[in-house]
């Protein structure tokens, strides 16, 4: 017959799972939470997604407690956590889930990150303006990198949070006000540019897409995605007209996915897919893996812009060096120069919503 002492203990396990931050052991107990294994105690990283209960955060949050790189994954948004920690919590993997629920816990969602990905915000509504989808979401963003500026300022930081062609910047305004900026551990998620051009690709060429890599450079949105067919891996080639279909299709992935979904939604579980390729790149370099080359949407000096998406290196203090772009060909050059307008007012933006 299982001892008083043996139930207790089973007991504080659950509990610790499910109210980490504020469960508290009598002073008796044989089980403390610093010697429960839901304190997080395997190898691996630490990982915080801010907006976990959102279209994206799900999906996502889903496929972080399935990557064997994360040790402890924390859960936060306003609405919801505690359901969605619980659902996947139940997950037989390696990560211990923590849910954290409201601005008063966002502290000790982001204390002792390494990795924190932000996919809040919201989804453009009927009536909604463009401005107010910005002011809306760059708020989002202004408050959540506040936060990891007290709380994990050494935390490299995967920002997902449309637009990212301005919150990049406003997370970089925020950073540099509070001393804490490294550019080095901002980056923003380009990646589903990416896989939508190494799919789509694929597709023209008739092969695996998993053997095809386009490296898309410039920004998140519209002409500002650049996807560089000229350097396709395996080398390729294809007409103008490949190239034009190619281009634009990869340029308006997202408004194919709205599309589609016929007003249900964005594309949330491509993104979220993506979201965890690129983290888990990030995790690889914090591991010491050498050569981890990823595009993003970085400080860069590779343009006369502040910021642009390109291909980067990814080592143990987030971006240990920013790719050259390369040789270009005449469509790609022209397409860089409409990019570098449209982006240059979008970064533009961001700055002078932390600036006013």
């Amino acid at each position: 017959m299982k001892t008083t002492a043996e139930a207790n203990q089973r007991i504080a396990r659950i509990a610790a799972h499910l109210h980490p931050t504020n469960f508290q052991m009598e002073e008796s107990s044989s089980l403390r939470p610093a010697n429960c294994r839901s304190k997080g105690t395997g190898p691996g990283f630490k990982v915080a997604i801010l907006g976990a209960a959102g279209g994206i955060g799900q999906p996502l949050s889903m496929l972080m407690k399935m990557n064997p790189l994360v040790s402890v994954l924390h859960l936060y948004d306003v609405v919801n956590t505690l359901g969605v920690m619980a659902d996947i919590s139940h997950m037989d993997t390696g990560a211990v889930v923590r849910g954290f629920l409201g601005q008063q816990q966002l502290e000790n969602a982001l204390t002792g990150m390494d990795l924190v990905i932000i996919p809040a915000g919201v989804p453009r509504k009927p009536g909604m303006t463009r401005d107010d989808l910005f002011n809306i979401n760059a708020g989002i963003v202004k408050t959540l990198c506040e936060g990891i500026a007290k709380h994990c300022p050494k935390a490299i930081v995967n920002l997902i949070s449309n637009p990212v062609n301005s919150t990049v910047p406003i997370a970089a305004e925020v950073f540099r006000k509070s001393g804490t900026y490294d550019p080095r551990r901002l980056l923003g998620v380009t990646m589903l540019d990416v896989v939508r051009a190494n799919t789509f690709v694929a597709e023209v060429l008739n092969i695996d897409p998993r053997e095809v890599n386009v490296p898309v450079i410039g920004g998140h949105a519209g002409v500002t995605i650049l996807p560089l067919l000229s350097q396709v891996k395996p080398p390729s080639t294809f007409t103008q007209e490949e190239t034009e279909y190619l281009t634009t299709r990869i340029q308006n992935g997202g408004t194919e996915v709205v599309e589609a979904k016929a007003g249900a939604g964005s594309a949330t579980l491509s993104m979220a897919y993506a979201a965890v390729k690129f983290a888990e790149a990030c995790l690889r370099g914090l591991s010491g893996d050498a050569g981890v080359i990823e595009c993003a949407f970085v400080d860069s000096q590779v343009t006369e812009l502040p910021f642009f998406a390109t291909k980067v290196r990814l080592g143990r203090n987030g971006v240990e060096e920013i790719i050259p772009l390369g040789p270009l060909n005449e469509y790609e050059r022209a397409g860089l120069e409409k990019a570098k307008e449209e982006l240059a007012a979008s970064i533009q933006k961001g700055v002078a919503f932390i600036r006013k």
